[in-house]
């Protein structure tokens, strides 16, 4: 099997490689608990992140993102699948011994206000992390370390003794990134961290996060339903749909030449910045399909414009497009599906970057 996590450049070094992740919950009814059905909330994910750089995970409401950020440091347990983390499988280790490698895996929450305990003061909020991993040996240690951690996020070292309610939203962000990189991480994770914010403070914390990644050398999975802002801040990034990976590749390469029709989707409802500029904005038909029971073959089968009837049969494997470009669709390889569609104004635009793309050299074995 040939997959993604061969990085295309030769001196990035992988960090995390994420094989065939899944995540089902399970359904129990009747009086003895019966197991019923499952729900796919992240269904064969697969993905590399280099050492220094930052993923982008997108995608509409529920389909898995979250989900999946939280089962790389196991905060939820993955039913199955393999999570490589500077050459270890994270899932074989002990409790134990993930312990010690969670100081190196952080993660940023998304609510600012329920994400820090109200009875805790910044001193403690932050430098508990230090104290049970043994970085500081006493109080005095601790409050000089934190106090740098508050002057690296851009908040007063007096704010020490405070606690959370007396903090803008913003500034409890500030709070919840000085603790992520409190123990050293390699990898954090931003789950939605500015999706609560002003737009304003958006823009701030955005630009404190870039600055952070240069300065401690950090790798980023930055997890948003904003595009704008995921491309801003991301080398790649991996559309995901009802659970599944359906496009990965460079952030440029991903707006230029978007290939799979959700993503196309997606990026056709950006506003453009010239007014005089006018763009066709691609309405998809349909609701998203319940993830306990997904329809077969292409999950997207149900609400794509240009669906074949192999679409609807058949699961569609990641397809090489171009130099670290990979799209779940049957189309990418098939330009005599591509043309097969009808003929209107949405389906010349799906069909002509079919016609500029080179021919795949392999297919990609993820979900």
């Amino acid at each position: 099997m040939q997959d993604q996590s061969k990085p295309v450049n030769k001196q990035a070094k992988p960090i995390l490689e994420v094989k065939n992740l899944k995540k089902f919950f399970p359904i129990f009814k009747g009086l003895f608990s019966k197991h019923v059905a499952d729900v796919k909330a992240v269904d064969n994910v697969s993905f590399v992140l280099n050492e220094g750089e930052t993923l982008g995970l997108v995608g509409e409401s529920g389909c898995g993102k979250t989900t999946t950020g939280r089962c790389l440091l196991r905060l939820i347990e993955p039913t199955s699948g393999e999570v490589y983390f500077e050459g270890r499988d994270i899932l074989k280790l002990s409790s134990e011994e993930m312990r010690q490698v969670r100081r190196g895996m952080q993660i940023i929450f998304q609510d600012p206000y329920s994400s820090l305990n109200p009875r805790k003061t910044v001193s403690d909020l932050i430098g508990e992390a230090l104290m049970v991993h043994g970085m500081v040996s006493n109080e005095d240690e601790k409050n000089h370390r934190v106090r740098e951690l508050l002057n690296k996020v851009g908040l007063a070292s007096s704010y020490l003794n405070r606690y959370p309610h007396e903090f803008s939203g913003g500034q409890r962000q500030r709070i919840g990134i000085a603790r992520a990189i409190a123990l050293n991480p390699k990898i954090i994770v931003c789950d939605e961290a500015v999706s609560a914010l002003d737009v304003s403070v958006q823009a701030q914390v955005l630009n404190l996060l870039m600055d952070l990644k240069d300065e401690f050398q950090l790798s980023y999975v930055f997890i948003a339903h904003d595009l704008s802002v995921v491309r801003h801040i991301s080398d790649k990034i991996g559309v995901m749909y009802l659970g599944q990976m359906v496009e990965v590749a460079d952030s440029k390469e991903l707006f230029r030449n978007p290939k799979h029709p959700y993503t196309q989707a997606l990026l056709s409802a950006l506003p453009s910045p010239d007014p005089k500029k006018k763009s066709e904005r691609i309405l998809l038909k349909g609701d998203v399909p319940t993830p306990i029971n997904p329809p077969p073959g292409c999950y997207f089968s149900t609400r794509c414009p240009h669906a074949l009837p192999i679409c609807r049969e058949m699961d569609p494997a990641m397809k090489w497009v171009s130099s670290n470009h990979w799209a779940k669709c049957h189309l990418v390889d098939d330009r005599r599906a591509a043309q097969a569609g009808p003929p209107n104004g949405l389906h010349e635009r799906r069909k002509n970057p079919f016609e500029e793309s080179p021919k795949p050299q392999s297919d990609i074995t993820v979900g």
